[in-house]
């Protein structure tokens, strides 16, 4: 008889796996993902792979069809524009509550950590995990001088999506003048005025929105021009080529 309890950490491991392969931009936007290939490189069955990969579709990292396959997902413009709808409402309610809550220790040490943040954002050839890590743990920790844990959770589970999208293409290079987008940001939220901290917040989401809409115009159009490209048919599937070839990213960033 199987174990369920060994089979549930095995589909807890593969989640985290693929997961990370996906954050990392291992497996880019509209990879097909072979269920038995990842599997036997996990030394695990096909069962909690699939169990895996049920969550991460939950999760709308992945997509899957029958007798098709299964791929990372490919958004559309609404689904950027509903994902980044539901952050800016629950981010602006953040901003609130770390405006009301926050120690000036808490306010000066993510000050700190924006200005590494925005850093690394403008580094030629910089690890754009290490600064997708960096992001997100700045927006959590945001979320958790709010003492909020519920809203911590949300918060979470909207990130992953945008970390995603922004795994799409290499980090572009600087041009101009050094930002200060999200020192600025941390500065408004240490000003301890509630309502215009979540104005800062909205506007720093609207911001994030319109920069992940413009990189992900290609896969738009790849979608459009390739619906069935994650079928297992090697005819079916010149989009990830497609791309490469007429907007220069890279399908295995």
């Amino acid at each position: 008889m199987p174990n369920p309890s060994k089979s549930s950490s095995l589909a807890g491991e593969a989640y985290v796996v693929v997961r990370e392969r996906i954050l990392r931009g291992e497996l880019s936007i509209g990879q097909v993902i072979s269920r038995r290939k990842l599997a036997a490189e996990l030394g695990m069955s096909f069962l909690p792979m699939s169990e895996a990969l049920l969550r991460l579709e939950h999760e709308g990292l992945v997509e899957s069809r029958p007798r098709a396959g299964t791929r990372v997902r490919i958004p559309t413009r609404e689904d950027v524009r509903g994902n980044y709808l539901v952050r800016e409402a629950l981010e602006m309610q953040a901003a609130r509550l770390f405006a009301e809550t926050a120690s000036r220790e808490e306010a000066s040490d993510l000050l700190k950590l924006a200005g590494r943040v925005d850093a690394l954002s403008q580094r030629a050839g910089g690890n754009r995990f290490v600064y997708l890590r960096l992001h997100e743990k700045l927006h959590r920790r945001i979320a958790e001088c709010g003492r909020c844990p519920a809203l911590c959770e949300a918060i979470d589970r909207t990130c992953a999506l945008s970390s995603t999208w922004l795994c799409s293409s290499p980090m572009p290079p600087a041009d101009g003048a050094p930002h200060r987008h999200h020192q600025e940001l941390l500065e408004a939220l240490g000003q301890r005025q509630p309502e215009a901290a979540a104005e800062a917040m909205r506007q720093h989401i609207q911001r994030s929105m319109h920069n992940t809409l413009e990189r992900l115009e290609p896969y738009f159009r790849m979608s459009k021009k390739f619906p069935e490209s994650y079928a297992r048919s090697s005819r079916k599937q010149p989009a990830l080529e497609w791309l490469d070839e007429s907007d220069g990213v890279s399908a295995s960033l």
